[in-house]
């Protein structure tokens, strides 16, 4: 368990390019190509991850400028996802996260009930996040472990049927995003974008970047639209103009910046998709295989980056005008992009169904975080985590993920029965779309050339 927890604490700037290294090698590639592509995903990562830090920097104090400008007074504190991961991982349930995922991933793999094969596993620590409230919740540490195994399920079931909505709209061939945070608002995206659709008048706006540049020019840039969202941010926040310029350049430089660190991070994972290719192609003649990643590889599109911008402000908005709100969100406003990224594809872009989506799935969200909080906070003690002046914390990853609600909820009311009724459901819909449906495709086929 100690190794476990000093590979775990590495972090996953390290952990990432070491199993990229391992599976490039089992995949195929020489060593030397092997080195060089952990490598660079290591070096992408930690330049994505000073990108990110660049805009938490630059946001934190605006958010708790415009705090403390309109007098909000909130008693719970949104700590942010950092603080949630070392959380999840502090207790002895969810250092248990990471060999469960792997062993749950090679079983799928080995009977064909999934396509993703999952290098991320630094981030299970979402599914130790709902096991260890759980274990808060009930004090049954076996129920805890059953509700990090289903959940576990659900992204890999997430990861498989992602793959082709990410390849067609952000470009990434064979790579998948089975991320605990950004999956799940791929399923709330689709009912609006069917409502959407049957909006007259609104369903023919175009309202992505391309349009956007098109129509507005200068002004339509994704580098422009960062530095003039940071100046209206700055100006909510009661910034002086020094102030607001330099949040307006800030915001401007992670535009500009962050889809540059995602094409390092693809040039590293490049090769291994390729040689994960041509294993299943040898071993394994008609099955795909994709390869599970950090969802950071998305939030550097320009769709996500503006509508994220626009919804912080918005979120600080909801959190004080919803009755019943308790959480002031303040830790995650900067990780806003990986709670909508993979509602972005749904919406082909569209910036102005991504902010009303997105709003709404935060509004929600804000009273998930604010139900949770007790078992947050209990498990925050449990943890030995320094909670510093606070007696009630949360956080928006993942606190305001409907998931977090369904795996807390179904145990709570349902115990055993529940969740184990949702882990049937989830391991149907994998047999479903990796053993059923692709035979009936291939029987639909025959019949039409037959025809």
């Amino acid at each position: 368990m100690g190794v476990l927890q000093w590979f775990v604490d590495l972090g996953a700037s390290v952990m990432l390019p070491i199993i990229i290294f391992v599976f490039a090698l089992v995949l195929g590639s020489k060593p030397g190509k092997a080195f060089r592509a952990g490598l660079t995903v290591g070096i992408g990562f930690i330049g994505l991850n000073l990108v990110i830090g660049l805009l938490t920097d630059s946001l934190g104090p605006a958010a708790q400028s415009m705090v403390d400008n309109f007098g909000f007074a909130l008693n719970t504190i949104d700590v942010g996802w950092p603080a949630a991961a070392a959380i999840s991982y502090g207790t002895a349930l969810g250092s248990l996260a990471i060999p469960i995922g792997i062993a749950t991933n090679v079983i799928l793999l080995t009977f064909g009930l999934t396509k993703t094969l999952n290098v991320d596993v630094w981030d299970y620590w979402h599914c130790a996040f709902t096991g260890s409230l759980v274990y808060a919740l009930t004090g049954d540490f076996a129920l805890g472990l059953f509700t990090i195994t289903v959940h576990l399920l659900l992204i890999f079931f997430l990861g498989d049927i992602l793959a082709k909505h990410i390849e067609k709209f952000y470009g990434f061939k064979n790579i998948t995003f089975p991320h605990g945070a950004s999956a799940p608002s791929f399923l709330v995206a689709l009912p609006f974008n069917w409502v959407f659709d049957r909006i007259p008048g609104f369903n023919k706006l175009k309202a992505n970047p391309e349009a956007i540049q098109k129509r507005m020019g200068i002004f339509g840039d994704a580098t422009v639209m960062g530095v003039m969202i940071g100046i209206v941010i700055g100006i909510l926040a009661g910034y002086n103009v020094s102030e607001i310029l330099q949040l307006s350049v800030q915001t401007g430089a992670v535009m500009m910046l962050m889809p540059r660190m995602v094409a390092l991070l693809m040039e590293g994972l490049s090769p291994v998709s390729e040689a994960a290719g041509n294993f299943v192609k040898k071993r394994f003649p008609g099955r795909d295989l994709y390869i599970g990643m950090d969802s950071a590889l998305s939030v550097g599109h320009p769709a996500v980056l503006s509508a994220s911008l626009i919804i912080v402000p918005v979120t600080l908005f909801l959190a004080v005008i919803l009755p019943g709100n308790t959480v002031l969100p303040f830790g995650d406003l900067a990780t806003i992009p990986f709670l909508i990224c993979l509602m972005v594809p749904v919406f082909q872009g569209n910036i102005l169904r991504t902010v009303i989506a997105g709003s709404f799935y935060i509004a929600v969200g804000l009273y998930i975080a604010t139900w949770v909080s007790p078992l947050f906070t209990d498990s925050a003690i449990a943890a030995n985590f320094d909670m510093g002046s606070n007696t009630s914390i949360s956080a928006l990853v993942d606190g305001a993920v409907w998931t977090t609600f369904l795996f807390v909820w179904l145990p709570k009311v349902f115990s055993w029965f529940g969740i184990g009724a949702l882990g049937l459901l989830l391991l149907a819909g994998l047999i479903y779309i990796n053993k059923i449906k692709p035979k009936r495709e291939i029987q639909k086929a025959a019949k039409q050339e037959v025809s």
